[in-house]
């Protein structure tokens, strides 16, 4: 049967494209050494993402993304949601249907973050709370002191929280990301639901080792064009791991839906694994 149609997509990475695709990632550029990055890209990772949509000034693009998601089948779609981004407050306002919101945490800040964390999701109804720990300055790893007060309240909220894994895109350093760094946050805190983000590379088999130690891990596919899933994740999906690999994309960031939507037939689940990763999971692990 392969790839279903009409199951209603959930899509746990999405933002509401910009007129300057730069501005998502002005927060790198205290790290960042190399002129090329500083200088030429204006995505950190554009060595490796190509094609990176772009759209035309003065175009309404929230009306754009919603046709995108019309045209490939998503439902609904996650997207970060903070004081100044007035884009993400528009879509959360008007299509309370399409859209759900999640928060991107700065560990740095302390008990102030926690309390920010606790106000945001009184306002817009977080359905999670997500984190970059190589970008932040100073970087904080996954398992850092920093991040527990983060995940002590999520867990108190009952919200997941998604984490970027493994070797980052942008050229800064990959220790605070390293995916054994899990496994101490998943044995002290049992009851978090934690979401490795953008890969897990080059430790994937290591992340279906502990998917099978902890019940409340999970791994989602965001930042990665379909044909480059990791072999060992699919593997994971058609056999134990059914119901904990989630679709994530990675729109405007640096795919488009139609590319991702393209490749992604040839990804080669087994039919019953379809269902859950396009849909199923997302609705128990985020409780929409």
């Amino acid at each position: 049967m392969g790839m279903p149609k009409g199951v209603g997509v959930i899509d746990l990475m999405m933002s509401i494209p910009t007129e300057d695709t730069g501005q998502w990632y002005g927060f790198l550029k205290p790290q960042l050494m190399d002129d090329e990055s500083r200088e030429q890209f204006a995505m950190p990772a554009e060595y490796m993402f190509k094609n990176i949509p772009s759209y035309t000034p003065g175009a309404d693009l929230l009306k754009l993304t919603l046709q995108e998601m019309d045209k490939h089948g998503i439902e609904r779609a996650m997207i970060g949601v903070d004081d100044h981004i007035e884009s993400a407050q528009r879509a959360l306002r008007e299509h309370p249907d399409r859209f759900f919101a999640s928060y991107e945490v700065k560990p740095n800040r302390g008990m102030q973050e926690v309390r920010k964390l606790q106000r945001l999701h009184g306002e817009y109804g977080l359905k999670s709370a997500t984190a970059f720990p190589a970008g932040n300055f100073p970087q904080v790893a996954i398992d850092d002191k920093k991040f527990f007060p983060i995940y002590a309240k999520c867990v108190e909220l009952d919200i997941p929280i998604c984490v970027c894994c493994g070797v980052p895109g942008p050229r800064v350093p990959m220790g605070v990301q390293d995916v054994a760094r899990i496994d101490e946050v998943c044995w002290f805190f049992p009851e978090l639901r934690f979401v490795m983000r953008h890969g897990a590379e080059p430790w994937t088999d290591l992340a279906v080792k502990l998917m099978l130690k902890w019940p409340n891990l999970y791994y989602s596919t965001s930042a990665f064009a379909p044909r480059y899933y990791p072999k060992s994740i699919v593997e994971y999906a058609n056999t134990r791991g059914a119901d904990k690999v989630l679709y994530a994309g990675y729109f405007p960031m640096g795919l488009s839906l139609d590319r991702i939507f393209s490749e992604l037939p040839g990804v080669p689940f087994r039919d019953p694994v379809w269902p859950k990763f396009l849909r199923e999971n997302a609705l128990r692990v985020f409780k929409l």
